[in-house]
Protein backbone atom coordinates (compact mmCIF):
# COMPACT_ATOMS: atom_id res chain seq x y z
CA UNK A 1 0.00 0.00 0.00
CA UNK A 2 2.84 2.32 0.61
CA UNK A 3 4.67 1.39 -2.28
CA UNK A 4 1.79 2.40 -4.16
CA UNK A 5 1.08 5.71 -2.53
CA UNK A 6 4.75 6.53 -3.05
CA UNK A 7 4.15 5.99 -7.19
CA UNK A 8 1.00 8.02 -7.42
CA UNK A 9 3.25 10.59 -5.47
CA UNK A 10 5.78 10.06 -7.74
CA UNK A 11 4.19 10.50 -10.68
CA UNK A 12 0.50 11.74 -10.39
CA UNK A 13 -0.88 11.86 -13.79
CA UNK A 14 -0.58 7.72 -13.65
CA UNK A 15 -4.38 7.03 -12.87
CA UNK A 16 -5.27 9.49 -15.52
CA UNK A 17 -2.95 7.84 -18.13
CA UNK A 18 -4.99 4.66 -17.81
CA UNK A 19 -7.93 6.30 -17.58
CA UNK A 20 -7.77 7.73 -20.82
CA UNK A 21 -6.30 4.76 -22.78
CA UNK A 22 -9.41 3.19 -21.27
CA UNK A 23 -11.97 5.99 -22.53
CA UNK A 24 -9.72 6.18 -25.63
CA UNK A 25 -10.40 2.19 -26.27
CA UNK A 26 -14.22 2.45 -25.66
CA UNK A 27 -14.50 5.20 -28.10
CA UNK A 28 -12.80 3.66 -30.91
CA UNK A 29 -15.01 0.94 -30.30
CA UNK A 30 -18.01 2.93 -30.06
CA UNK A 31 -17.01 4.53 -33.24
CA UNK A 32 -16.40 1.67 -35.24
CA UNK A 33 -19.76 -0.32 -33.97
CA UNK A 34 -21.54 3.70 -34.85
CA UNK A 35 -19.89 3.48 -38.57
CA UNK A 36 -20.88 -0.54 -38.95
CA UNK A 37 -24.14 0.76 -38.05
CA UNK A 38 -25.20 3.67 -39.91
CA UNK A 39 -23.63 1.34 -43.18
CA UNK A 40 -25.56 -1.52 -42.82
CA UNK A 41 -28.81 -1.39 -45.08
CA UNK A 42 -31.99 -0.90 -44.03
CA UNK A 43 -33.17 -4.79 -44.88
CA UNK A 44 -30.15 -5.97 -42.31
CA UNK A 45 -31.11 -3.56 -39.57
CA UNK A 46 -34.66 -4.97 -39.93
CA UNK A 47 -33.52 -8.30 -39.68
CA UNK A 48 -31.32 -7.84 -36.37
CA UNK A 49 -34.16 -6.54 -34.83
CA UNK A 50 -36.77 -9.42 -35.98
CA UNK A 51 -39.10 -6.71 -37.46
CA UNK A 52 -41.75 -8.89 -39.17
CA UNK A 53 -42.15 -10.68 -35.26
CA UNK A 54 -41.53 -6.81 -33.32
CA UNK A 55 -42.15 -4.06 -35.06
CA UNK A 56 -44.47 -4.95 -37.69
CA UNK A 57 -47.06 -6.31 -35.34
CA UNK A 58 -47.12 -4.20 -32.25
CA UNK A 59 -50.16 -1.77 -32.43
CA UNK A 60 -52.42 -0.98 -30.24
CA UNK A 61 -55.42 -3.18 -31.47
CA UNK A 62 -58.54 -5.02 -30.26
CA UNK A 63 -61.57 -7.03 -31.68
CA UNK A 64 -63.37 -3.94 -32.49
CA UNK A 65 -60.43 -3.05 -34.40
CA UNK A 66 -60.20 -2.61 -38.45
CA UNK A 67 -57.41 -4.51 -40.51
CA UNK A 68 -56.47 -3.66 -44.43
CA UNK A 69 -53.58 -6.26 -45.43
CA UNK A 70 -53.27 -4.73 -48.84
CA UNK A 71 -51.35 -7.10 -50.89
CA UNK A 72 -52.13 -10.75 -48.81
CA UNK A 73 -50.12 -12.67 -50.65
CA UNK A 74 -50.07 -15.91 -48.50
CA UNK A 75 -51.91 -14.24 -45.05
CA UNK A 76 -49.44 -14.97 -42.71
CA UNK A 77 -49.20 -11.28 -41.76
CA UNK A 78 -53.05 -11.06 -41.29
CA UNK A 79 -52.75 -14.20 -39.06
CA UNK A 80 -50.05 -13.16 -37.13
CA UNK A 81 -52.34 -9.73 -36.50
CA UNK A 82 -55.48 -11.83 -35.65
CA UNK A 83 -53.63 -14.04 -33.50
CA UNK A 84 -52.83 -11.07 -31.24
CA UNK A 85 -55.62 -8.90 -31.54
CA UNK A 86 -58.86 -10.87 -32.49
CA UNK A 87 -59.52 -8.08 -34.96
CA UNK A 88 -61.68 -7.50 -38.47
CA UNK A 89 -59.11 -7.97 -41.27
CA UNK A 90 -60.01 -7.42 -44.65
CA UNK A 91 -57.53 -8.83 -47.26
CA UNK A 92 -56.48 -7.92 -50.70
CA UNK A 93 -55.13 -10.37 -53.52
CA UNK A 94 -55.25 -10.23 -57.17
CA UNK A 95 -53.47 -13.32 -57.84
CA UNK A 96 -55.69 -15.61 -58.65
CA UNK A 97 -54.61 -18.59 -56.73
CA UNK A 98 -52.85 -16.79 -54.04
CA UNK A 99 -56.59 -15.35 -53.37
CA UNK A 100 -57.56 -18.92 -53.50
CA UNK A 101 -54.96 -20.34 -50.86
CA UNK A 102 -55.80 -17.70 -48.30
CA UNK A 103 -59.37 -17.74 -48.74
CA UNK A 104 -59.46 -21.79 -48.17
CA UNK A 105 -56.64 -20.69 -45.38
CA UNK A 106 -59.59 -18.54 -43.53
CA UNK A 107 -62.92 -19.71 -44.36
CA UNK A 108 -63.66 -21.03 -41.10
CA UNK A 109 -62.71 -17.49 -39.75
CA UNK A 110 -65.80 -14.98 -39.96
CA UNK A 111 -63.60 -12.09 -39.14
CA UNK A 112 -61.04 -12.59 -42.23
CA UNK A 113 -62.61 -10.95 -45.20
CA UNK A 114 -60.73 -12.42 -48.57
CA UNK A 115 -61.17 -10.46 -52.15
CA UNK A 116 -59.67 -11.38 -55.20
CA UNK A 117 -58.66 -8.06 -56.10
CA UNK A 118 -56.16 -4.97 -55.52
CA UNK A 119 -56.62 -1.44 -54.28
CA UNK A 120 -55.55 0.89 -56.30
CA UNK A 121 -56.78 4.46 -57.72
CA UNK A 122 -58.87 2.90 -60.22
CA UNK A 123 -61.44 -0.21 -61.13
CA UNK A 124 -59.56 -2.11 -63.81
CA UNK A 125 -58.37 -5.12 -65.19
CA UNK A 126 -54.72 -5.30 -65.49
CA UNK A 127 -51.52 -7.62 -66.44
CA UNK A 128 -49.46 -8.75 -63.55
CA UNK A 129 -46.12 -10.63 -63.63
CA UNK A 130 -46.36 -13.68 -61.48
CA UNK A 131 -43.58 -13.95 -58.60
CA UNK A 132 -44.25 -15.21 -55.57
CA UNK A 133 -44.46 -12.65 -53.41
CA UNK A 134 -42.85 -10.15 -56.01
CA UNK A 135 -45.87 -9.95 -57.76
CA UNK A 136 -46.39 -6.69 -59.84
CA UNK A 137 -47.93 -4.97 -62.46
CA UNK A 138 -45.07 -3.18 -62.87
CA UNK A 139 -41.90 -5.79 -63.47
CA UNK A 140 -41.37 -7.57 -66.80
CA UNK A 141 -39.43 -10.75 -67.34
CA UNK A 142 -42.64 -13.33 -65.29
CA UNK A 143 -45.21 -14.65 -66.64
CA UNK A 144 -48.78 -12.58 -66.65
CA UNK A 145 -52.19 -12.99 -66.13
CA UNK A 146 -55.50 -10.98 -65.56
CA UNK A 147 -56.11 -9.64 -62.16
CA UNK A 148 -58.52 -6.97 -61.30
CA UNK A 149 -58.18 -3.80 -59.11
CA UNK A 150 -60.86 -1.72 -57.92
CA UNK A 151 -60.25 1.97 -56.53
CA UNK A 152 -59.91 2.37 -52.82
CA UNK A 153 -62.27 5.44 -52.71
CA UNK A 154 -65.26 2.78 -53.78
CA UNK A 155 -64.73 0.11 -51.69
CA UNK A 156 -64.26 2.23 -48.22
CA UNK A 157 -67.79 4.31 -49.70
CA UNK A 158 -69.43 0.49 -50.57
CA UNK A 159 -68.45 -1.07 -47.46
CA UNK A 160 -68.74 1.95 -45.02
CA UNK A 161 -65.33 2.16 -43.90
CA UNK A 162 -64.88 5.10 -41.93
CA UNK A 163 -62.02 4.57 -39.85
CA UNK A 164 -59.18 2.20 -40.80
CA UNK A 165 -56.98 1.32 -37.53
CA UNK A 166 -54.39 -0.31 -39.61
CA UNK A 167 -53.07 -0.80 -43.28
CA UNK A 168 -50.50 -2.75 -44.48
CA UNK A 169 -49.50 -1.76 -47.69
CA UNK A 170 -47.10 -4.32 -49.68
CA UNK A 171 -47.89 -4.28 -53.38
CA UNK A 172 -44.81 -4.10 -55.21
CA UNK A 173 -44.75 -0.62 -56.61
CA UNK A 174 -48.34 0.43 -56.65
CA UNK A 175 -47.89 1.62 -53.24
CA UNK A 176 -47.27 5.28 -54.77
CA UNK A 177 -50.80 5.21 -56.89
CA UNK A 178 -52.82 3.72 -54.07
CA UNK A 179 -51.19 6.20 -51.28
CA UNK A 180 -51.56 9.45 -53.62
CA UNK A 181 -54.76 8.48 -54.34
CA UNK A 182 -55.98 7.92 -50.81
CA UNK A 183 -54.26 11.16 -50.20
CA UNK A 184 -55.80 13.49 -52.77
CA UNK A 185 -59.32 11.90 -51.76
CA UNK A 186 -59.21 12.63 -48.25
CA UNK A 187 -59.02 9.77 -47.22
CA UNK A 188 -55.95 9.50 -45.51
CA UNK A 189 -57.30 11.07 -42.80
CA UNK A 190 -59.18 7.87 -42.08
CA UNK A 191 -56.51 5.71 -41.37
CA UNK A 192 -54.48 5.69 -37.85
CA UNK A 193 -51.68 3.65 -38.70
CA UNK A 194 -50.51 2.94 -42.34
CA UNK A 195 -47.54 0.49 -42.66
CA UNK A 196 -45.59 0.92 -46.01
CA UNK A 197 -42.81 -0.53 -47.98
CA UNK A 198 -42.08 1.44 -50.82
CA UNK A 199 -40.27 -0.05 -53.57
CA UNK A 200 -37.30 1.22 -55.49
CA UNK A 201 -37.95 0.36 -59.08
CA UNK A 202 -40.49 1.85 -59.98
CA UNK A 203 -39.70 5.18 -61.99
CA UNK A 204 -38.84 8.20 -60.41
CA UNK A 205 -39.53 6.07 -57.19
CA UNK A 206 -37.24 8.35 -54.40
CA UNK A 207 -39.11 11.81 -55.98
CA UNK A 208 -42.75 10.22 -55.29
CA UNK A 209 -42.24 8.53 -51.88
CA UNK A 210 -40.73 11.94 -50.51
CA UNK A 211 -43.80 13.93 -51.95
CA UNK A 212 -45.73 10.83 -50.15
CA UNK A 213 -44.28 11.36 -47.78
CA UNK A 214 -44.07 15.27 -47.21
CA UNK A 215 -48.07 15.23 -47.32
CA UNK A 216 -48.26 12.38 -45.32
CA UNK A 217 -46.28 14.42 -42.47
CA UNK A 218 -49.66 16.75 -42.58
CA UNK A 219 -51.60 14.51 -40.95
CA UNK A 220 -49.53 11.44 -39.70
CA UNK A 221 -46.11 11.14 -37.90
CA UNK A 222 -43.14 8.22 -38.20
CA UNK A 223 -43.10 5.86 -35.59
CA UNK A 224 -40.42 3.77 -37.29
CA UNK A 225 -38.42 3.51 -40.64
CA UNK A 226 -36.18 1.42 -42.64
CA UNK A 227 -35.91 3.23 -45.91
CA UNK A 228 -37.52 0.75 -48.90
CA UNK A 229 -37.79 -1.89 -46.44
CA UNK A 230 -40.73 -0.89 -43.75
CA UNK A 231 -41.99 2.23 -42.33
CA UNK A 232 -45.14 3.38 -40.30
CA UNK A 233 -47.24 6.51 -39.96
CA UNK A 234 -49.55 7.04 -37.39
CA UNK A 235 -51.87 9.46 -37.19
CA UNK A 236 -51.53 12.65 -35.23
Amino acid sequence: MINKIIKFRANPFWISHKVLLKIASISTKLARILYENKNKSPVNKWREINGDQTLSLNYYLDKNSVVLDVGGYEGQWSSDIYSKYCCSIYIFEPVKAYHEAIAKRFEQNPDIRVYPFGLLDKTATLKISIDNNSSSFFTLGHPKQEADVKKASDFFKENSINTVDLMKINIEGSEYPLLEHLIAADLIKNIKNLQIQFHSFVPEAEERMKNIQKKLSLSHHITYQYPFVWENWERN
